[in-house]
């Protein structure tokens, strides 16, 4: 039988973060998870007034998650109209490749959010700063740019900053951006977990966001899986997608089939991630004693999932007693058994 090396799991939160003020990053790219092709991530902590400076990304989409803590982004639209959004836990953004943003922590505790990049050569250190660019920029050519003294220019940060700390804005304070109007969603900003899941009972939920329900996010769609203790996402393959997992709670087992004999089979813990490629079979099973959670990035605006029991389903009983060996009756159940979570087994049947 073929043998693969290729590992599907790498412990994120416990690779060595980069620092600065008020800011902690840790990334994962493909140098970083070899088997993570097609997709790139990052856990990032603000503090309170913390931001991470205005930015872009030249070969990458940004797709967000915020775990806990509030935010507020920035974000410049190549047309030139810009947009301020405020983010809390279980809302997502979007912001397309080269688009200009920034992100700072609202308090009164620091904000956890997990960045998902459609590119596994993607790297959170080699990201377009506003700082790097105007400290190599000569003073003679930002004062005509942007109409500054010398004295002020030289007031400039020397080198690129990355995180850079500041004061907690609020609604009291003259900057706050103001809005006219109340809404659940705006264009770069979409409450996932306020969602009605996909649910079956006894197994778990799904909660998802495509294109359809966030249409900025062409190139990216993401779930969150609640998973009860011992059921499972049962096995599947996305067609259209490459599956990036960040294990938000619990404890998990996540294998991957890779035809040709090959099968990895790896276990996971809060903190980690884990990754399936585009067409390559897997499940998600709940191996502890609370529920688990898990975030999952695509690399597709949309999104699709051939599930094992829906594909037996379909077929005639013929077809499945011929093509697995079993007895008429038996495969006629298959037939009834479309799951999508399946429960913990009955006791009798473990």
């Amino acid at each position: 039988m073929p043998e693969t090396t290729t590992s599907f799991r790498y412990r994120l939160e416990q690779a060595t973060p980069r620092t600065g003020s008020g800011g902690i990053t840790r990334g994962a790219s493909v140098k970083q998870f070899p088997a993570s092709i097609g997709i790139a991530g990052v856990s990032m902590r603000l503090a309170p007034g913390s931001m991470r400076e205005l930015h872009w990304h030249a070969n990458a989409a940004e797709w967000a998650y915020v775990v806990a803590g509030q935010c507020r982004t920035t974000v410049l639209h190549p047309n030139g109209s810009a947009a301020t959004d405020t983010f809390g836990p279980g809302d997502v953004w979007y912001f397309p490749r080269g688009w200009g943003h920034s992100i700072q922590c609202l308090g009164p505790g620091e904000c956890h959010f997990i960045l998902i990049f459609d590119n596994g050569d993607f790297s959170e250190d080699h990201t377009f700063c506003v700082t790097d660019w105007l400290s190599r920029t000569s003073p003679e050519v930002l004062a005509q740019n942007l109409g500054l003294s010398r004295e002020q220019i030289a007031q400039l940060p020397a080198g690129e900053a990355y995180f850079a700390q500041g004061p907690v804005p609020d609604d009291l304070s003259p900057d706050a951006e103001p809005r006219a109007t109340p809404a659940l969603t705006t264009p770069h900003r979409y409450p996932l977990l306020a969602q009605q899941p996909r649910r079956v009972p006894g197994g778990g939920t799904q909660r998802t966001v495509t294109v359809d329900e966030f249409p900025i996010s062409k190139g990216m769609a993401g779930s969150i899986l609640e998973i009860e203790p011992c059921a499972m996402r049962e096995l599947h393959w996305h067609p259209n997608a490459d599956e990036w997992q960040y294990y938000l709670e619990g404890s998990a087992e996540m294998a991957v089939f890779l035809a040709e004999g090959q099968i990895v089979t790896e276990t996971f813990e809060a903190g980690d991630i884990g990754y399936a490629p585009m067409g390559a079979g897997h499940y998600i099973r709940n191996t502890g004693s609370t529920v688990l959670r898990v975030l999952v990035g695509f690399n597709n605006g949309h999104y699709e999932a051939n599930d094992l029991s829906a594909w037996l389903s379909s077929n005639p009983v013929d077809v499945l007693a011929t093509n697995l060996g079993l007895k008429r009756e038996i495969a006629a159940g298959l037939r009834n058994r479309s799951r999508f979570i399946a429960p913990p087994l009955a006791p009798a049947t473990r």
